[in-house]
């Protein structure tokens, strides 16, 4: 079907937009790899992302997402889940442009906290979810603005977001 890196599709997005769910999703109707950036950066590091933070800090973290980024994005026929900060830094979002299609997920305050509110895996949202995912919201409210492709996810299931991607990539 596809064959070179540029038919990659890249998700990004704030955490709990579904860019995990709807890439495993993607990826098995398209019969592509699905790859998770945080998995590969958990597997390079050789330990979880919170004690990344705690022990070698965030900008420690971002750079080796960057790394891993790039080699990732070298490969073809992926659908590419990326973490939530993956487009803070500019660099990143050049390499994703350069290397598929780019699609922006986004929900709600409400969706994002009762899909990952309760999920002690995400260093971000200690102390408080649901003041912590407003205010990363407005923190990053246009940092997914460089994407392709904008796909709202509240209220939608995983079959109409894939759906939607699909009609706006290949459209």
């Amino acid at each position: 079907m596809l064959s070179s890196h540029k038919d990659n599709i890249i998700l990004v997005g704030m955490m709990g937009t579904g860019k995990s769910t709807v890439g495993a999703h993607l990826a098995d109707k398209l019969g592509y790899r699905l790859v998770d950036l945080d998995q590969q950066i958990v597997q390079q590091a050789g330990c979880s992302i919170p004690q990344i933070f705690a022990e070698k800090g965030e900008a420690y973290f971002r750079d080796l997402e960057a790394d891993v980024l790039d080699r990732i994005l070298q490969e073809a026929s992926i659908v590419l889940a990326t973490g939530g900060g993956a487009v803070l830094r500019e660099s990143n979002c050049k390499c994703m442009l350069d290397h598929g299609q780019v699609v922006a997920l986004a929900a709600t305050v409400e969706e994002i906290l009762s899909r990952v509110g309760e999920d002690k895996n995400r260093p971000l949202l200690a102390g408080g979810a649901k003041q912590r995912i407003e205010a990363l919201l407005e923190e990053r409210k246009n940092a997914y603005l460089f994407a392709h492709h904008h796909v709202n996810t509240t209220g939608k299931s995983v079959e109409q977001v894939s759906d939607e991607i699909l009609m706006r990539c290949r459209g």
